[in-house]
């Protein structure tokens, strides 16, 4: 079975720069404080480094 990680949104992303909202969008997040699960690949770990003063990984 596959590695999960579960990450939740919890900081608006106005004041931040474009390519980080397009990020919060690709990771599938549609509102503040929804948590997602997603399997723990690569790319994955990558959005959620770039964006991770806005996410809390649980």
């Amino acid at each position: 079975m596959e590695k999960q990680i579960s990450i939740t949104w919890i900081k608006s992303t106005i004041g931040y720069p474009q390519g980080q909202r397009k990020t919060i969008k690709s990771l599938g997040f549609k509102r503040l404080n929804q948590t997602i699960t997603h399997t723990d690949t690569p790319s994955i770990r990558g959005m959620i480094f770039k964006v991770n003063h806005l996410l809390k990984i649980n």
